[in-house]
């Protein structure tokens, strides 16, 4: 009887499935081509991509998330490599393309494990101890670092920008590490630093060594009436997210007017209360009045009229970095504005920047919200210089928050694959083989270096291994510029501890992930369900 049985069909006819080891092999393969496209990036001498979209768009850069960000990715694996890379960026800022190529050279060292036989459970669980070990050993041999050591927070920016913006990364470096240290803020011995104060204006014009920072604020947005002061030194500053305009009345009303002294009347009382709301702002000893919504011309008259700087639209982000930069209070009501709400600035000025008008609000005291404005030959210069200085900032944030330092270069990859090998017997079983296999994969970093430098990767290898078994050793990685290996410390080529631990964290993660599956189905359009009157399903096609 069993013999005649008919086969089982339960999936709709011509719905594509791959199943086992092939369904395994496709998953590491888009996820590998994934990190073999970005892996060239790596590192100080790493190459740029263009990548160019539907409408002609050229975006032209080296930084992992971006690439991946704008590149069309379409298979399932492909898009769960381009999560790692948006994970790390919004993580730390900075290592994404380490995080996709290390992720890329685990999966391929697995399918060599699954090409003999090991089970992919076995691999998992291999892969899960190593990743816990590897953190542990990069914490044991990190240093501690506190918001003093500006000299260390700015080899940590540098590390992160060189390659990116080289020919001005020094001058950045130190923009980046000042902006990091005045919004830095220290509560129960620990540092507590919000990226979104640094806010980062880019202007088209000059060269990259015009950036600048900026004590306070830059908002892209002019003053609102010509008659107004352009410049107001020691300002007192309003910032009010209220309209200085009449609207209509909350509820619905009908409004009559018979003869044309009533429609006089009417216009002079809307010009009585605007009026009265700038008598109000002027009464409060504002001399700046920074409005988030809309202000009436007639309301600009008067202000002008008064001497007030003005502007209007300003954006809820840009509010909410003034307040914190000035110690100005954001009033909802212009009536309830008292001197108390005020914040203070040195200088509010009008300047006009690559031909567009943009209000500067500085010299602040002790702002904890700071603007960068960057400056480059083109677009896509200033486009890139703003990515470094994102991973920078990143880096510097990281490392203060954590409070822990490593060194670069590929150096500590080396240590701690070195450690995961010495670790593995301990282990036993197959998980050993697991556990050497992610050793082997963290080397892609600094064989990753000496290709990008034109040195031979065999031979880097091979010495950095035997230098890390020396006494000091650890500090031993590829120095990009010289093709030699180098004291990395000695360099100063600085990275945050949690770069190193997250790329481990997300990478093993994905691995596991795409490890697991051993079956892919084509689904159902989620919005085509069964139909209502035959209950039969679509035609997908």
């Amino acid at each position: 009887m069993a013999e005649n049985q008919q086969p089982v069909v339960f999936l709709a006819e011509g719905t594509k499935r791959t199943r086992g080891r092939d369904a395994q092999r496709i998953n590491i393969l888009v996820a590998r081509a994934v990190a073999q496209a970005v892996r060239s990036t790596l590192g100080p001498k790493g190459m740029d991509k263009m990548i160019v979209d539907d409408l002609g768009d050229i975006t032209i850069s080296n930084d992992g998330a971006t690439i991946l960000d704008e590149m069309s990715i379409e298979h399932p694996a492909g898009k769960m490599m381009v999560e790692v890379a948006k994970t790390q960026d919004d993580e730390v800022g900075d290592g994404t393309t380490t995080a996709v190529v290390f992720a890329g050279e685990i999966l391929h060292n697995a399918e060599k494990l699954l090409d003999d036989e090991i089970h992919p459970s076995i691999i998992i669980k291999g892969y899960r101890l190593a990743a816990q070990k590897a953190k542990e050993v990069y914490e044991s041999i990190s240093e501690s670092i506190s918001i003093k050591d500006k000299d260390i927070l700015r080899d940590i920016a540098l590390t992160s920008m060189t390659g990116k913006s080289a020919e001005a990364a020094s001058e950045l470096a130190d923009l980046v590490v000042n902006a990091v240290v005045q919004v830095a803020e220290e509560k129960d011995n620990k540092v507590i630093i919000d990226m979104d104060f640094i806010k980062v204006e880019k202007k088209v014009g000059g060269s990259l060594k015009d950036s600048q920072l900026i004590k306070g604020i830059v908002i892209d947005k002019e003053v609102v009436h010509s008659g107004m002061p352009k410049k107001i030194e020691d300002a007192k500053i309003a910032l009010v997210d209220a309209a200085l305009e009449i609207k209509g009345p909350e509820t619905e009303a009908k409004i009559q007017i018979t003869d044309p002294e009533q429609l006089q009347a009417f216009l002079d009382s809307e010009e009585r209360m605007l009026k009265n709301m700038v008598a109000k702002i002027k009464e409060s000893g504002a001399n700046v009045l920074l409005c988030q919504k809309g202000i009436d011309d007639i309301a600009q008259h008067y202000l002008a009229k008064e001497g007030i700087l003005a502007v209007r639209r300003v954006k809820k982000s840009d509010m909410d970095a003034l307040a914190r930069a000035t110690g100005a209070k954001i009033v909802s009501r212009i009536n309830d504005l008292s001197k108390s709400d005020l914040g203070y600035a040195g200088l509010v000025v009008e300047r006009k920047i690559a031909g567009d008008a943009m209000t500067f609000i500085e010299n602040c005291k002790n702002p904890k919200a700071v603007s960068i404005l960057l400056r480059g030959g083109s677009e896509h210069v200033v486009d890139e210089a703003e990515r470094a200085v994102h991973d920078a900032v990143g880096a510097v944030c990281s490392a203060l928050k954590n409070g822990k330092i490593i060194v670069g270069g590929g150096a500590s990859e080396v240590e701690v694959a070195i450690k995961l090998r010495e670790y593995a017997p301990n282990v036993g079983g197959r998980e050993q083989l697991a556990i050497e296999a992610f050793a082997d994969a963290l080397e892609v970093i600094p064989k990753t270096l000496a290709e990008t430098a034109g040195m031979d990767t065999i031979d880097t290898i091979v010495k950095l291994r035997s230098k890390h078994k020396e006494k000091d050793g650890k500090y031993y990685g590829v120095d990009v510029f010289n093709g030699k290996i180098e004291n990395m410390r000695k360099l100063r080529v600085i990275e945050p501890l949690s770069v190193k631990t997250q790329a481990i964290t997300s990478a093993s993660e994905v691995a596991e992930m795409l490890l697991r599956i051993d079956d892919i189905i084509a689904g159902s359009s989620k919005s085509k369900g069964p139909s209502k009157d035959t209950g039969e399903t679509p035609d997908l096609d």
